[in-house]
Parts: C-alpha cells; sequence; structure tokens
C-alpha cells in the first residue's frame, strides 16, 4: 500500500515534458525519477546508443498497395498505437511523421516544428477482418477533433491532428465519417480535423516504437500529466 502510494506519488511530481521528449536521458528533466534501466535495460541501452550515433534521416515506408494500410494522427505518436493494436485485425502500427516537406526528417527536426510534419501512426490491417471505416470510428474517440494546432498538452503543427488518405474510397470514408460526426451535435465546436492525401510516411526512430510496452511507467507519467484521458472523457465518454 505504502509502496503504491510513493509510485503514485512520483507520477504526479514527476516534471511534464512533450511528446518524444520523455525518452530522452541526456536532458536533466529529474534524473531521480529516471527509471527507464529498472524497467526495460536492454531497451535502455538501445535508447541511449540512438541517442549517441550520428542522427540518421527517417526511412520511408513503402506503400502496400493492397488497400490495408491507414495513416492518422492524433498528436503524440506514443498514445495513438495503443488503442489500435488492441484492435482485432490490426497487424502492425508504426510510429512516424508525415505531411511535412522535408525529406527523411529526424525527430529533432520534426519536433521543432519547422519541417511540416505532423507526429502520425501508419495502421496495417486485415480488411477481412477490420474495415477502414472501424479504423476510422476508433481514431476519432482518440482525438480532440476541435482542437487546432496541436492535441491535449502537446502545442504545435507537428502535434495537429489529421487523416492521410491513400486511394479515393479511403478520401470519401474519411469525409463522410467527418460529416456524420459533425452532424451528431456530440462535439463542442467544429471539427478542425485535416483530411488530405497522403504523401511520404517516414518511421520515426527505434526507441519511439511501441513505446508504451518499452517503458510503460514514463509512457503512463507522461499520458497522465498531459491531460489526454482526461479530455477524452470529456468529449466521448468512459467508453473511448
Amino acid at each position: 500500500m505504502r509502496a503504491a502510494f510513493f509510485v503514485s506519488l512520483g507520477l504526479l511530481l514527476m516534471p511534464l515534458a512533450a511528446c518524444g521528449s520523455a525518452h530522452d536521458t541526456t536532458a536533466s528533466h529529474d534524473p531521480a525519477h529516471d527509471t527507464t534501466a529498472s524497467h526495460d535495460p536492454a531497451g535502455s541501452t538501445a535508447m541511449a546508443s540512438d541517442h549517441n550515433a550520428p542522427k540518421k534521416g527517417s526511412p520511408v515506408v513503402p506503400r502496400t498497395g493492397q488497400g490495408n494500410e491507414a495513416i492518422f494522427a492524433g498528436g503524440c505518436f506514443w498514445c495513438m498505437e495503443a488503442p489500435f493494436d488492441k484492435l482485432e485485425g490490426v497487424i502492425s502500427t508504426t510510429s512516424g511523421y508525415t505531411a511535412g516537406s522535408v525529406l527523411s526528417p529526424t525527430y529533432e527536426q520534426v519536433s521543432s516544428g519547422s519541417t511540416g510534419h505532423t507526429e502520425a501512426i501508419r495502421v496495417l490491417f486485415d480488411p477481412k477482418k477490420i474495415s477502414y471505416e472501424q479504423l476510422l470510428e476508433k481514431f476519432w474517440k482518440n482525438i480532440d477533433p476541435v482542437s487546432a494546432n496541436g492535441q491535449f498538452c502537446d502545442r504545435g503543427t507537428q502535434y495537429r491532428s489529421g487523416i492521410y488518405y491513400l486511394d479515393a474510397q479511403q478520401k470519401q470514408q474519411a469525409e463522410a465519417s467527418k460529416q456524420a460526426l459533425e452532424a451528431s451535435g456530440k462535439l463542442p465546436g467544429p471539427i478542425v480535423t485535416e483530411i488530405v492525401e497522403a504523401g511520404p510516411f517516414y518511421a520515426a526512430e527505434d526507441y519511439h516504437q511501441d513505446f508504451y510496452k518499452k517503458d510503460p511507467l514514463r509512457y503512463t507519467t507522461y499520458r497522465m500529466g498531459c491531460g489526454r484521458d482526461r479530455r477524452l472523457e470529456q468529449l466521448w465518454g468512459s467508453s473511448h
């Protein structure tokens, strides 16, 4: 009981950092609370190595051309992987960057807000088990569609929300879902989520992938501090 209390207290006292910066063991957020190694020593080593290595641009993820992928942006990509990974029919999620003007950007470039990219995820799915329309429904209920220029505590165009369609059918379904949501009157304002044709999707650095699994304490701390779940419950209820 006492241990649980101090863990909870630690979560509340840890400084809030923008998505992506909480992994950075080179930054002096609060060394006393740096528990990365105790959670996943192998992952911690990999992260440290990634930071010490020369920065390389993110690779383009090739398109499958089989109608089995989707690209969504909902603020911090760490927080967008988990909801989709839980869905039956979703094969994998990849954190990355899209809708920008710089080729093969790094996290540091994107997080500066200077490249035009937004943090996004690529969802690979089995159309026989789950439809694109079902993915859209999950997407809406994990973002704040009325929040411009960012999501939750993360502000800036690099955290804007968006649906990036890969073909005409996805475009039609995305626009129809937006119209239906607006017509429902459930939201407190107009939807500002962009719906645009997908450009190149660049996979983010390895330490970002499956971050909620690699470092659950830091992930939970960030998510709680950012107020994401509080806002989602306000918008969508406890079933989001």
